[in-house]
This record gives structure tokens, C-alpha cells and sequence, in this order.
């Protein structure tokens, strides 16, 4: 049986991706922060779930201690999911909401990561996904802080991907674009708690992202459930020699192409009007 630990499993792509596996045979570690959501995805039948916050190393040395435990100490596969998205203008987000977005977006995955490469080059094996997304190739307004999270996950990927060569560990990037998730509504409670929207010179922007982000149902088109990304983290898994890159969603694909094929300046105004 495989082996896969995956976070920020309490809902949404993580979730979905756990499930899903798990059906498949996988032997699923799905972790979440919260201890209320760790007892709950037990309860749906997860059994292998715990607690691990990606923000906190004490924490991912706990949890990956206890996988390898369980395991006599090898893990087939990690999907670094976790993450959020914080909104505001760049002008608008502190240095502490700027850093929080890397901390959980980057650096937890990061230094799971590199905690879970030992275990991987001593078994001969291993994959590694990143869970990315469209806007870590093509910036939008109004999310400097999420893409940058982004932008420096892909580069830190392209890196890893490179140096692993010829290790039998294969890193590849999923990259969704809207997909049906709690993203939305956790994306306006951190809007809320870090960005002064109405002293700032975007104050009638951010009011329609707010009625935006407010919005029940999907909020842009071609938006897509979140079994499309467990296709892609499938597909990543059981390839012989994985592809670098699962791109998720038509605008994912779009955008992938527009930005290879225009200049700049035509880029950025396609970009402005679908922000």
C-alpha cells in the first residue's frame, strides 16, 4: 500500500484529494490544524488523519514523527496543500499579513519538505507536489501577497526539481484555477482582519470584492470542482516520470498560453480586465 501525507485537509482540495486517494487504495495521512477537524475526518473514515499546523516546526516534527511510526519509517508521497489566500491592493498589506501568507503558503511546505527528503533519497523513491496555483505565473490585481506566495513556490520547486535529478524523487507543481472551496470566505475573514480598506485609495474596489467574495456560489467562471485537482494529483502520482506542471481549469491553460504568446504590455491588459 502507498503512502501519502497530505495538508490542510479540513475541507476543499485537501479534502477532497484524501478522500479520494484513500478510495484508491492509498494509505492516507491527512493532517489539518485543528484538532476538532482532525477528529472529524476520523470520523469520516480517515483513520490515519492528525494534527499538523504548517506555520509551526514543532508541529511538522511532530506529525511526520508520528507517520513514519506508523509507517516503519518511509512515505511514498507528500502533497504540500495548505495554504490561503490574503487579499489587498500591495500598497495595503503590512509586512506581518505579508509575512503570515509565506509563512503558511511557503515556508511550512517548504520545510516539511525538506524534512520528508531523507526518508524519500533512503528508500530510493518518493513524490513531492506542491499545490500552486494560476496566480504563481500570472500575477492579478489585488492579491500581490498570494501571488508572490506563489510566484516563490514555483521557483522554489523549479529548483528542487532540478536538483533531484536522476534521484528517483519527482517534484511537479498542481496549478488550479477557480475551484469550489472555502477559499473564498477565508480569503475575506484575512481581508478583514489585515487590510484597512476603508481609509485606503481602493476603498471602492475593495467594496466590490467584498460583495464579490460575499457571493454564494462561484464567484469567477469556468470555476470547477475540487475532484479536478485530485485527476491532477492522480495523474502526478501514478505517472512513470511525472510532468512537472498539472495545470487545472481553462483559465489555468489560458493564461499559461497568453503569457507565452503576447507582450507584456498586452498581458498586463488582458490581466487588468480579468481581475
Amino acid at each position: 500500500m502507498h503512502s501519502i501525507l497530505i495538508t490542510g485537509c479540513s475541507s476543499g482540495i485537501g479534502h477532497t484529494v484524501a478522500h479520494g486517494l484513500a478510495r484508491e487504495g492509498w494509505r492516507v495521512f491527512a493532517s489539518a490544524r485543528a484538532e476538532a477537524d482532525v477528529a472529524r475526518l476520523r470520523a469520516e473514515g480517515l483513520s490515519d488523519a492528525l494534527q499538523l499546523d504548517v506555520d509551526d516546526s514543532a508541529s511538522i516534527e511532530r506529525a511526520l514523527a508520528q507517520v513514519l511510526a506508523a509507517t516503519g519509517g518511509t512515505l511514498d508521497a507528500l502533497f504540500n496543500n495548505a495554504g490561503f489566500g490574503q487579499p489587498g491592493a500591495a500598497e495595503d498589506i503590512s509586512r506581518a499579513a505579508l509575512r503570515a501568507q509565506f509563512e503558511t503558503n511557503l515556508f511550512g511546505a517548504w520545510e516539511l519538505t525538506a524534512r520528508v527528503l531523507p526518508v524519500m533519497r533512503a528508500q530510493g523513491h518518493g513524490r513531492v507536489l506542491f499545490n500552486s496555483s494560476v496566480l504563481g505565473f500570472a500575477a492579478m490585481r489585488w492579491r500581490g501577497a498570494y501571488n508572490a506566495s506563489k510566484y516563490a513556490m514555483e521557483g522554489l520547486a523549479d529548483t528542487l526539481r532540478l536538483e533531484l535529478a536522476g534521484s528517483n524523487i519527482y517534484v511537479s507543481l498542481i496549478e488550479p484555477g477557480p475551484i469550489t472551496s472555502r477559499f473564498r470566505p477565508n480569503a475575506l475573514a484575512k481581508f478583514r482582519a489585515h487590510v484597512d480598506w476603508t481609509h485606503s485609495v481602493h476603498a471602492k474596489v475593495y467594496r466590490a470584492q467584498i460583495e464579490r467574495m460575499e457571493k454564494p456560489g462561484p464567484a469567477a467562471p469556468f470555476t470547477l470542482p475540487a475532484e479536478a485537482v485530485l485527476d491532477a494529483v492522480r495523474r502526478a502520482l501514478n505517472a512513470r516520470r511525472p510532468a512537472a506542471r498539472y495545470r487545472v481549469t481553462f483559465p489555468t491553460h489560458l493564461f499559461w498560453w497568453l503569457k507565452r504568446l503576447l507582450p507584456t504590455r498586452w498581458l498586463d491588459a488582458v490581466l487588468t480586465r480579468a481581475a
